[in-house]
């Protein structure tokens, strides 16, 4: 079977694109109901894991190019491989997916990515600050400050490089890259999905609290604290 070309898929690796096609167009759908983007900016990608375990054999899919959030349905989302190549669907791929792929090639643990354009995360990284750990919300879900990644130009994969080399030895999910907006990572879409609109909340608060005065920092050790207990009891966990 050769991944890149899908007359030579198995039933089951079929079978998954066309559900991750109709999940990834589910999740762009997220994207405006929570205020993250405007007119076609964004985007979503969710990995495909392929048999080979270096991931030479993994896909994503992603939406086009400019394509009205209206018209994105399953049939809409575009698949590629891991250098960005288009190997199914009809429209050209995002102008983001060389970032998508490069985090993927380089971060196997991530199972999905977003870019959003959402107000306030977008305003800190016009700043080039970043987001300061100064919420119990930041201690669980970022595990410390929202780092903030070099400028890069959209195109190729500088951006991805940015993301990774910014991210990999941080436990944020979210980057800024600077005078561009953030990137979020997740295992899979929707948990890359709930980052973004949790880095813009969190965006939101505090700049609101430096409106009101000096925010109050809250120690490493608490921190450390928070997200050891989010993400290791919160919710529901199968017995």
């Amino acid at each position: 079977m050769d991944v890149r070309n899908p007359d030579t898929w198995s039933a089951e690796l079929t079978s998954r694109v066309a559900k991750t096609r109709a999940l990834v167009a589910e999740l762009h759908a997220e994207l405006p109901k929570w205020g993250l983007i405007v007119w076609t900016a964004g985007n979503v990608s969710q990995r495909i894991r392929g048999e080979a375990e270096d991931g030479s054999q993994d896909l994503l899919v992603i939406k086009p190019s400019g394509v009205s959030y209206d018209e994105l349905d399953a049939d809409a989302m575009v698949v590629c491989d891991l250098e960005g190549n288009l190997i199914l669907g009809e429209g050209s791929p995002s102008s983001d997916t060389s970032a998508h792929a490069y985090v993927y090639r380089h971060m196997p643990e991530v199972g999905g990515v977003v870019h959003t354009h959402s107000t306030y995360a977008t305003a800190w990284a016009a700043r080039g600050e970043e987001i300061p750990c100064v919420l119990t919300m930041m201690g669980d879900e970022f595990g410390g400050p929202v780092p903030v990644g070099p400028f890069a130009l959209i195109g190729d994969d500088s951006i991805g490089r940015g993301i990774v080399d910014t991210l990999k030895d941080s436990r944020s999910p979210a980057v800024l890259m600077q005078n561009h907006g953030p990137f979020t990572i997740g295992k899979d879409g929707r948990a890359a999905v709930k980052a973004a609109a949790m880095v813009e909340e969190v965006a939101r608060t505090v700049h609101i609290a430096r409106q009101l005065g000096e925010p109050i920092s809250i120690p490493q050790d608490k921190i450390d604290s928070l997200y050891a207990r989010y993400q290791n009891v919160y919710g529901q966990h199968s017995k």
